[in-house]
């Protein structure tokens, strides 16, 4: 009798290790897609604030050059591209890295004529934001040169 429940949970045991597989398999790739329409989302409001504010939209699409793009419609000069690496330094860089992303969305949104509200909502549901930028009402109104 032994070993018929042992012949039996030999067989459980693989049956559930395949659905285990299955069921991340599944898990995963509804993560991935769940972050691809969230990445394509952010493109395409991004695409379109580039645009507005008068800059190229395919920009969004080539890193490094898309910061560089950024912090020009933020009226910043294009050597704060360098300032994410102050995240290298433990703790502290990640908070001055944080600070910096604030800042750049504050520079983005008062230049499309919106508030504090609106930078924190840059910040915190990015792709939701971008598309109200980018289809909504604002205008880019700021045509000031870049800041040292």
């Amino acid at each position: 009798m032994n070993t018929s429940i042992a012949s039996l949970l030999a067989q459980t045991s693989g049956n559930e290790e395949a659905a285990l597989a299955a069921g991340l398999a599944a898990f995963f790739a509804a993560f991935f897609f769940v972050f691809l329409a969230i990445g394509i989302v952010m493109l395409v409001g991004m695409w379109k604030v580039f645009t507005k504010a008068g800059q190229p939209g395919w920009a969004v699409l080539i890193p490094i050059y898309n910061i560089i793009v950024l912090l020009r419609i933020a009226g910043l000069a294009w050597y704060w591209v360098f300032a994410p690496l102050v995240a290298i330094i433990p703790i502290l860089g990640w908070i001055a890295y944080i600070a910096w992303i604030v800042w750049v969305h504050h520079r983005v949104s008062t230049r499309f004529g919106q508030g504090v509200g609106f930078t924190i909502g840059l910040t915190l549901l990015g792709p939701i934001f971008w598309l109200i930028l980018g289809f909504g009402s604002s205008k880019y109104v700021a045509e000031q040169p870049a800041q040292a």
